[in-house]
Formats: structure tokens, C-alpha cells, sequence
């Protein structure tokens, strides 16, 4: 693990999810940029300290001299946006697998580099967009796909907050210091922490790709220098419109991602802070609510279910679902076989894609919201 030590939150639900299935250990770790708070971290999670590294650099040196039977599976990488490239780079190199979390690094350059360096050494690369592990968006997918919704009209996606509504910066919480300095974030702020999960899903769902879209970008907050809102109007492929709106200043909100999707035929709506739902609407019937855990779910979608119905999954078993989808890939690359066709899991062209609307929505709203193509 590169990142994720003492004071991290998402270092910590990577380990739980990881080991979730009892399928992966973790044994070596540069988790901080501090070289004794990296010591100290090894040392609260039981590791040999002469596996505990001072920085990626010097991890990715020594890691890449193990013997064949200690040699790393695969490297997780949870630390702040600016060091996504240079660390996922480096291990790619050495012929280490990747699992990444998002967005995928700093600009849309960078993007595609680790996307031909994937292209080139055929490893692993997974992205950590972990709302697609939930068994209600595979359904929603499943039923867009087989037609269910008729064709497609309209795709409305939200992930609003409310944690940033006061300048939780400047009191030297480390969560929200780092997202509001570009040197870290990158170009964007509350579009790229949680814009990009909206973008994910939406396209997840659908199969969708943004071709063209119009961006209001503002920071509410005082002396920010990158976005907590965002408003933007989309055209997707196949003609079909719709929005996307992301925040961190809504009030009362706490993590209310949700998407609906409306076809000629019907209407579906799923809301992560209900998960175990998918609701169903129809022109001329009455509107239908699939439950998970259900026995009338298909099969595909029952697989990926870890509780009967009624004792709620949520945000820590959708997570270890996209790990579990990945070890499948990994175990086969280590084992030199064939990555299995049917993984799912997001990979590293969904990064590229997630740049790609990042770099267009921050253009188009510097430009005072002028429509702007999304790159492919």
C-alpha cells in the first residue's frame, strides 16, 4: 500500500474490503510522505518493519529484488492525486499490478501515458470506483442493456455533500486541506472527488460516453482556489441529454449520490444511501421496487449479493464485490494466464474517460460555461 496511514480515511476501508474475502495480506506499505508516521503506521498494522518504506521510490526498489515467492501481487495506491501518476508509473514499470484510486492522476496527459504503459506490459490496472460494486447498479445495467428502458432519452446523476459548506480547510483538517490545493487535487476540486464517481456511474449504467457538455463551476467557499459545486448540462452519445450536478457546500447532505435514467419504455432510480433498492417506473403500470437479496433476481445479479434480503449491504461489501472482480484478473496475470473476459471491474480506460470530463467540464467552466467536446 502507497498512502493510507495514520490520519487517512480511505487507506483504511481499502484494507478492510481487501481482506474482506479473506483472498489478499498485506506485507509492505510506504504509507506517508512522512517517513516516521509511515514507520508508526507499519507498526500499528503488525508489519515487518523492514518492509515499512520511507517513500514509494524506495519501496518499488527493494519490492522488485524479492524472491519470486515473496514478490508483491499487486500495489494499492490511496495516497493524495498528485502522486497517483508518478507512483502508478514506477510499479507499472517494475511489472507490478495497480489498483488505483481516483481520479486516475493530474491531467488528461498523464492519463493516457499510464494507459499505453498498460497497453505495453498487458498488467493490471484497477480504478476504485466502487459505487459499480453495488448489486442494484449491475441490475440497473442489466436492464438498461436488455432494453428494459426502451431507447434512451434522458440521464440525470447528482452526488451532493454537505461537509464543505464552512472553510473546513483552514482548521488543518488533513481530508479537506489537501482537496483544495491544486498542487495536490489537480485541476479540479469537489467535480474531481466526487463529479468523477457521478461521471462513472452514469456511464457505467448506460454505456454511455459524454460527447459534449456545459459546465458552471463555482467555489463557494472563501479563498478556495478550485471548485466545491458544480452544474452541468450533458449530451451523451445517441442523442440522449441530461445533467450532472455535483457539491460539497449542500447543506445536510452526506453522501446522497443517485442516478435516474428515463427510456421510451421506462424509467429506473437508485440512491447509494439506499442501495438495497432499485426502483422501477413505467408509462402504464404501476412503479415496481427490486429488493436485493431476492430470489427473483437474475442469476449474475444474485451473484454478487453477500446477504439474504432484509440485513443491509452497503458501502464496505460494494467495495470488496470490485476487489474480488479484480483478484480474478490479478491471480490470473500472476499465474500467467489469460485475464478472464467477463471481469468487472473499472479499469484504466475509465480513468482516462474520468479525465477526460474533468478536462472539459474545468475548460468549459473557465470559459464562462461555452459548451466543450469531451475527448475520446
Amino acid at each position: 500500500m502507497i498512502g493510507g496511514g495514520r490520519g487517512a480515511f480511505i487507506g483504511g476501508v481499502h484494507r478492510l474490503v481487501a481482506a474482506m474475502d479473506g483472498e489478499a495480506e498485506l506485507v509492505a506499505g510506504a504509507f506517508s510522505s512522512d517517513p516516521e508516521r509511515s514507520r508508526a503506521s507499519g507498526a500499528d498494522l503488525g508489519l515487518d518493519p523492514q518492509r515499512v518504506y520511507a517513500d514509494f521510490a524506495a519501496m518499488a526498489e527493494a519490492e522488485s529484488a524479492a524472491p519470486p515467492d515473496q514478490r508483491l501481487d499487486f500495489v494499492v495506491i490511496v495516497t493524495p492525486n498528485d502522486q497517483h501518476y508518478p507512483a502508478a508509473e514506477v510499479f507499472l514499470k517494475l511489472g507490478f499490478n495497480v489498483v488505483c484510486d481516483k481520479p486516475l492522476c493530474m491531467t488528461l496527459v498523464e492519463a493516457r501515458r499510464l494507459q499505453a504503459l498498460v497497453k505495453q506490459t498487458k498488467l493490471v490496472f484497477a480504478l476504485t470506483h466502487n459505487y459499480t460494486g453495488y448489486p442494484m447498479v449491475k441490475l440497473a445495467r442489466d436492464l438498461v442493456r436488455t432494453g428494459h428502458l426502451g431507447n434512451l432519452r434522458k440521464i440525470v446523476v447528482e452526488y451532493p455533500q454537505g461537509w464543505l459548506s464552512t472553510p473546513l480547510e483552514r482548521t488543518g483538517q488533513k481530508q479537506a486541506a489537501w482537496r483544495h490545493d491544486p498542487k495536490r487535487s489537480g485541476m479540479a476540486g469537489c467535480l474531481g472527488d466526487v463529479g468523477t464517481h457521478a461521471e462513472n456511474l452514469a456511464r457505467y449504467i448506460t454505456g454511455l460516453h459524454m460527447q459534449e457538455l456545459c459546465a458552471d463551476l463555482t467555489s463557494f467557499g472563501p479563498g478556495r482556489a478550485l471548485d466545491d459545486d458544480a452544474n452541468i448540462l450533458v449530451r451523451w452519445e445517441q442523442g440522449v441529454k441530461g445533467l450532472l450536478h455535483s457539491s460539497q457546500i449542500s447543506a445536510g447532505e452526506l453522501n446522497a449520490l443517485a442516478i435516474r435514467v428515463y427510456g421510451t419504455k421506462a424509467g429506473l432510480e437508485w440512491h447509494q444511501q439506499r442501495p438495497d433498492q432499485l426502483i422501477t417506473k413505467y408509462l402504464d403500470q404501476p412503479t415496481q421496487i427490486w429488493d436485493r437479496g431476492t430470489g427473483y433476481l437474475p442469476p449474475k445479479i444474485a451473484a454478487v449479493c453477500r446477504l439474504p434480503a432484509g440485513h443491509p449491504e452497503g458501502y464496505l461489501e460494494a467495495f470488496a464485490n470490485l476487489y474480488r472482480e479484480a483478484f480474478r484478473a490479478i491471480r490470473a496475470q500472476v499465474a500467467g494466464k489469460p485475464v478472464p473476459k467477463d471481469t468487472d471491474f473499472p479499469t484504466i480506460a475509465d480513468g482516462v474517460a474520468g479525465m477526460a470530463f474533468l478536462t472539459a467540464a474545468v475548460t468549459s467552466g473557465r470559459a464562462g460555461g461555452k459548451w466543450r467536446r469531451v475527448p475520446r
